[in-house]
Parts: structure tokens; sequence; C-alpha cells
């Protein structure tokens, strides 16, 4: 569950989190697109910073992102369920999968906008939103995108763009669950919702702010 610290929200907030009952096949939902990765047509990136509905909401909006999909990576539990992830004891984080064309995008000004749009110097937190789940990660999928991201992640701090240190947690991609259908594309479905304009709004409107020259055309 997610708390916003604000009372007369709690209520709003609440319901949009909790809903379940809708579960539907991880395999089914990636197919066409991991067909493509594999085909070389598409890269995947896999990112976790804090709630996936914000990851998500600002990854679908650059253009190259063919499509940014919700769900839970680098825990120990099979298909798992939402409420499952908020116990803590899957040991996923919620996540997403930002398939993207790397002929317009690449997989350095992901994680260069991926630093920019969360706080990655909170262990196990973003905001209001605590937990394992919320954990800031990157579960690369090669060689080439650790190198990368450690890269990037070192280049960052020595920047000094937040006064503590990164304590991102770059790791090998081992599984992704997609998350209900309910959390799929739920800031675009739900702009009104408590969660979304006290969150997630505030966090998409910097980042179209921050980087115009990234933005899908309209």
């Amino acid at each position: 569950m997610r708390f916003t610290g604000f009372l007369l929200l709690i209520t709003f907030v609440y319901f949009g989190c909790t809903k379940a009952g809708d579960k539907t096949s991880g395999e089914m939902m990636g197919t066409d697109l991991d067909i493509k990765v594999q085909k070389g047509e598409l890269e995947v990136a896999t990112f976790a910073g804090g709630c996936f509905w914000c990851v998500e909401a600002i990854f679908e909006d650059i253009e190259g992102v063919v499509e940014a999909v919700s769900g839970y990576a680098g825990g120990h539990v099979k298909n798992p369920t939402y409420e499952q992830v908020c116990t803590t004891d899957t040991g996923h984080a919620e996540a997403v999968n930002i398939y993207f064309d790397p002929k317009i995008i690449s997989f350095e000004d992901l994680v260069y906008i991926f630093w920019r749009t969360h706080d990655p110097t909170t262990l196990n937190r973003q905001g209001a939103d605590v937990g394992p789940q919320y954990r800031s990660a990157i579960f690369y999928h090669n060689q080439r995108q650790k190198d990368i991201a450690e890269k990037s992640k070192a280049e960052t701090d020595r920047l000094h763009i937040y006064a503590d240190p990164i304590v991102t947690e770059i790791t090998p991609f081992s599984n992704f669950y997609v998350a209900e259908i309910s959390h799929q594309e739920y800031y675009r479905r739900n702009p009104n919702q408590g969660y979304c304009r006290l969150v997630i709004d505030p966090k998409v409107k910097k980042f179209r702010k921050q980087f115009k020259d990234k933005l899908k055309k309209k």
C-alpha cells in the first residue's frame, strides 16, 4: 500500500493501489514484444524506481519507446500477485520492462533519464512509498547494459546531482512477471486518481519540462 501523507487523499490512493483479481499471464502480455527483441528489432531495459505507475508513465512518453510494461522483477516467487509483492516476502521490486528501438533512443539515454526521474539515493524507498518492493534497481540483460549502467552510475555520483551517494542495485536480470491489467498504463487511464494527481503528475510534468527533446511527438 502506498501512503501519501495527505489524509484527505488516503481513501482514493488506497482504492487505486489495491486492485486485484485481474491477474493475467506475464508470458502472454510480453510475447510479441519479446519476439521482436529476439529478432533484434527492439531492445529491452528493466528498471525499478519506486512505484511502477510512476516509472511507466515517464518512460512510455519517450520517443523510441514502443511499450513500457509494469511488473515484478528480481524476486524468488513465481507469478506473484500485487498483494504478495506488498508483503515484502517475495523479493520482487515493482519494475518496468521498457521495450525500445535502439535506432531512436539508446540504452545510455534511458539510464541517463532514469537517474534524473527518481531518487536513487534512498534505500528501499521513494518518497512515502517504503519497502524493498520500491527499491531502485537496474536489471541488466547483458554485459553491455551492465557496463553502461555502472559507468553511468559512477558519472552521476561524480556530478553530485544528489547530496547522498547512489544506492541503486545493478544486478543481472533473472525474471519479470507482468503485473495485473489494472496496473498497466495506470496514470494515463486514471489521471484524476489521488495518487496520480499528488505524486505522479508532478514527476511527469518535471520530466516533460526537463526532457522536451526526448518526448514523443503528439
